[in-house]
């Protein structure tokens, strides 16, 4: 078993006065915090080089931290190790007689499967082992196991904003893996691997976040991969299935039924693979029925007449139906999509790839889809080797990081594990992503 310190755990009593050392006083970044209802804790966690401190703040009266703090004051609670195969690791120990608070893995924050050890086992220090989120070390999630399974479910839950008089909702469809070299191009793996561990075949994981946009109509930008791929695709890709879109619509209130229309960033296979769903005949049809779907002209055409460098992001099943079904929209320009809700191209990761900019009430928010894929993706050299068209993409970031710090942006990251949606801010030269509260 090979572990590395992830983070430490703090239990709190007045989150005010911690947040006042930790994030004024010491000038570190807090990210936005993540309610564990099934542990009655929300968790706030604190960047510190390479790993993390978390800040506990329990929810109930009944919480496990609620109850240490009123035993023994705040302080610290638990250590955190990383593991790649968390099953493995509480094999070991037990084979070796270690005493486990945990006997089976369980959900954690961020998407993470944990289970603790005992303090007796330990020499008097709770230590927490965590598997980050993905799929399960070894095994291969396909069919019906891997859209529902018998397994606790993993990704992150719907998180709502307001941007003036609309509504925006976070979803998630998953998490996949990608090769971490893919999406950080000439960053080396030192700096990228301390925001982006890399599994054993240097995948690192991702999140697939659609956004809802509710208005005057009901939106979602994006639907994610979907559940029409082979089980050798999901192995390729180390996607989890456990907790997709159906799962955090209907957490959202919402169904297939009620989408209005659905917008598409690009059409590759993690944004666009959820526009469409096999019926029990086997054939392809539009996944939300009373939807319009609108995709730039351009990318339509590309998608379309894919060539060798863009081949293998192109799956023709997860748009072409949408024509022959008769609910496709393209469009050429930068243009109003519904009230409050524009598209704007940037290029770069593809040549159509667009953007969506969304105002009301004086505020502004976009999703930027893979012009910056991640908060790790703000600075300007940290560009995929996925675009096609480094240059642009980063001529793009930067035109929109100035404007997003200027207006105040909501900012939405498709792919970010920990966080749905930041502020940009520009500090002594540097960017950095301040996380928004829902």
């Amino acid at each position: 078993m090979r572990a590395t310190l992830d983070h430490i755990g703090i239990a709190v009593k007045d989150l005010s006065a911690a947040l006042a050392f930790y994030r004024d006083a010491l000038g570190l970044e807090i990210e936005a915090p993540e309610e564990v209802a099934s542990q009655q804790v929300r968790a706030h966690f604190v960047p510190v080089g390479e790993s993390k401190l978390e800040l506990l703040e329990p929810t109930g009266a009944e919480s496990a931290i609620a109850k240490y703090v009123e035993k023994r004051g705040p302080g610290l609670h638990h250590l955190t190790l990383r593991v790649d195969d968390i099953e493995a690791a509480v094999a070991q120990l037990k084979a070796r007689g270690v005493r486990m608070v945990d006997e089976q893995p369980r959900p954690g924050a961020e998407g993470s499967t944990i289970a603790f050890i005992h303090p007796s086992s330990a020499h008097g220090v709770l230590i927490e082992l965590k598997q980050a989120p993905g799929r399960t070390h070894g095994s291969s999630l396909t069919g019906d196991e891997a859209q529902v399974g018998a397994d606790p479910p993993v990704g992150p839950g719907p998180v709502r904003y307001s941007v003036g008089e609309l509504e925006l909702i976070s979803l998630s469809d998953g998490l996949l893996r990608m090769d971490g070299g893919l999406m950080f191009g000439v960053v080396p793996k030192t700096d990228w691997s301390t925001h982006a561990p890399a599994d054993e075949r240097n995948r690192i994981t991702l999140a697939m976040r659609p956004l809802v946009v509710r208005g005057a109509r009901t939106m979602i930008i994006d639907a994610g991969l979907g559940d029409k791929e082979s089980g050798e695709f999901l192995d390729t890709y180390g996607a989890d299935r456990r907790y997709n879109l159906n799962h955090a619509l209907a957490d959202a209130g919402l169904a297939p039924e009620d989408i209005d229309i659905v917008l598409a960033s690009h059409l590759h296979f993690d944004h666009a693979g959820g526009f469409t769903v096999r019926d029990a005949a086997g054939r392809l049809r539009p996944r939300f029925p009373r939807a319009q779907y609108i995709v730039r002209r351009g990318e339509w055409e590309d998608a379309t007449h894919p060539h060798s460098q863009n081949t293998a992001r192109y799956r023709a099943d997860n748009y072409v139906p949408l024509a022959e079904a008769g609910v496709l929209q393209l469009v050429d320009d930068d243009v109003t999509i519904m009230p409050g809700v524009k598209v704007r191209r940037t290029g770069g990761h593809t040549t159509h790839h667009q953007m969506v900019i969304i105002e009301s009430g004086g505020k502004t928010a976009s999703f930027v889809a893979d012009l910056i894929p991640t908060t790790a993706h703000v600075p300007d050299s940290w560009i995929p080797a996925l675009d096609l068209y480094p240059m642009d993409t980063l001529a793009a970031k930067q035109a929109f990081a100035r404007e997003a710090a200027a207006k105040k942006t909501l900012v939405f990251f498709e792919h970010d594990l920990a966080t749905a949606a930041g502020y940009i801010r520009d500090e002594e030269g540097k960017r950095r992503v301040l996380p928004a509260l829902s």
